[in-house]
C-alpha cells in the first residue's frame, strides 16, 4: 500500500542575510521537534558571504578581512558540515528542515536525496549533472575537468536536519577565487548560465528544485508566501506556549 504523502511547507524569504537565515532555521529545528509544524523547504538568497563548516580549513579561505571588506563580503564560522563555500545572488539555497524519523535515519541516504534532486532538476535544462565519488555536491563534466554546479552541508539535531544545498544558477563565479571551493584544490566552480551559455530565469529553476524535491521525499508542497509563513509559524508558538512548553 502506497504510504500517504507528507506536507511540506515551502516558502521562499528572498534576499536575506546569513545570520538571520541561521536563526530562523535554529527556530523551526525546535518546532519541528516539538511537533509544532510539519516538514518545512525554506529558500532563500544571500548576500555575499563565505561560510566555513565543521570540518573546514581556515586556510582555505584565500582573502584576508581587508579584501572582504572591500568586497563587502561576510565571513561566518557555522555548525554544518562541509569545508568552506561562497553564498550569493544569483544562486538557490534550500534550507530543508526535515524530521528524518518521518522519512528515514540515514545521513548518507538524505544527502544522496539532496544531490538526487538537483542532479533532476539540472536535466531538465538538458545537462546531465552527477556526484563524484570524491567530494559531495552535484558536478558537469566539462573540458576542464569536473567542474562544481551546487555544493551541500548539512546539520542534525535529533534527526531533524537544517542547512542543506546551494545550486550557482547566475552566481557570480569570481567570488569562488576567494576560496579553496569546499576544499577541493584545483577544482572550479560553474553556474547553470555559464553551462548551457545563455540567461536562466531563476524562478524557473526554483520551481524545479521544488517539484523534484516533493518527488525524492514523497512530500506534497504547500507553497505559501512570507506573510502566511510568519502567521503560520506565530500560531504554532503560540499553540506549544499555551500547552506549557516553548519552541526556543
Amino acid at each position: 500500500m502506497q504510504q500517504p504523502e507528507k506536507i511540506c511547507w515551502v516558502v521562499d524569504v528572498g534576499l536575506i542575510p546569513y545570520g538571520p537565515a541561521c536563526a530562523l532555521q535554529r527556530e523551526l529545528v525546535e518546532a519541528r521537534k516539538a511537533g509544532a509544524i510539519p516538514d518545512v523547504l525554506l529558500l532563500c538568497e544571500h548576500p555575499h558571504v563565505i561560510t566555513l563548516g565543521r570540518a573546514g580549513k581556515r586556510d582555505n579561505l584565500r582573502a584576508g578581512e581587508r579584501l572582504l571588506a572591500q568586497m563587502n563580503v561576510e565571513f561566518h564560522e557555522t555548525d554544518r558540515g562541509g569545508d568552506i563555500t561562497y553564498h550569493g545572488p544569483g544562486q538557490i539555497i534550500g534550507y530543508p528542515i526535515l524530521d528524518l524519523a518521518q522519512h528515514r535515519r540515514d545521513i548518507r541516504w538524505y544527502v544522496e536525496q539532496l544531490e538526487e534532486l538537483m542532479i533532476r532538476a539540472t536535466a531538465g535544462f538538458g545537462l546531465a549533472a552527477h556526484r563524484s565519488e570524491a567530494n559531495h555536491g552535484v558536478w558537469l563534466d566539462a573540458p576542464s575537468g569536473e567542474v562544481k554546479l551546487a555544493a551541500l552541508g548539512v546539520h542534525l539535531s535529533r534527526w531533524v536536519t537544517s542547512h542543506g544545498f546551494a545550486y550557482n544558477v547566475a552566481t557570480d563565479l569570481r567570488y569562488f577565487d576567494l576560496i579553496v571551493p569546499c576544499g577541493v584544490a584545483g577544482k572550479r566552480a560553474t553556474s547553470l548560465e555559464r553551462a548551457l551559455g545563455r540567461a536562466v530565469a531563476i524562478d524557473e529553476v526554483r520551481q524545479q528544485l521544488v517539484a523534484h524535491f516533493a518527488s525524492v521525499f514523497a512530500s506534497e508542497p504547500l507553497r505559501m508566501s512570507r506573510e502566511e509563513f510568519d502567521e503560520r509559524l506565530h500560531s504554532a508558538r503560540a499553540m506549544h506556549e499555551s500547552a506549557g512548553s516553548t519552541l526556543i
